[in-house]
């Protein structure tokens, strides 16, 4: 199942994230995963939230440019090579990763990795035929 994620650009600078952060605090919107990554100037912080609507219209509101887009939350083994092998899954299928990163879940003895595909839609069709459950979008958003 297909997740919305947000991605926004933050400026490298001291108390921008947190600006961002508190905006959805402010707005009583709770992250579900998060990943920043960064440059010397500025950085991509990409966000699951449980409401994306709200939180796209408050940091948008707060100056803040947010896009969304789809990412798939897959359910693996969480033990060396778990992520390797649906990974191996996605290639082989011609699907492409474009990022992706871990969250905490609350699945005893799993693991669930984010993952920004080419062809989301194909990769969660993919990966379902070949075993692997992905979270549903309700249930994420409440991890």
């Amino acid at each position: 199942m297909l997740i919305r994620q947000l991605s926004m650009f933050i400026e490298n600078k001291e108390g921008r994230l947190s600006a961002a952060l508190k905006v959805l605090a402010d707005n009583n919107i709770n992250i579900s995963a998060l990943s920043l990554a960064d440059s010397d100037e500025y950085g991509v912080l990409r966000l699951i939230v449980d409401d994306a609507d709200k939180a796209k219209q408050a940091l948008s509101d707060s100056g803040i440019t947010v896009a969304t887009n789809n990412v798939i939350a897959i359910v693996m083994d969480d033990q060396p090579g778990g992520a390797l092998a649906a990974l191996q899954l996605l290639s082989q299928n011609g699907i492409s990763v474009e990022y992706m990163y871990a969250c905490i879940a609350k699945v005893t003895g799993k693991a669930i990795m984010v993952v920004r595909a080419d062809d989301c839609q194909k990769a969660d069709k993919i990966l379902g035929d070949g075993g692997y459950d992905t979270v549903d979008p309700g249930e994420f958003y409440r991890i």
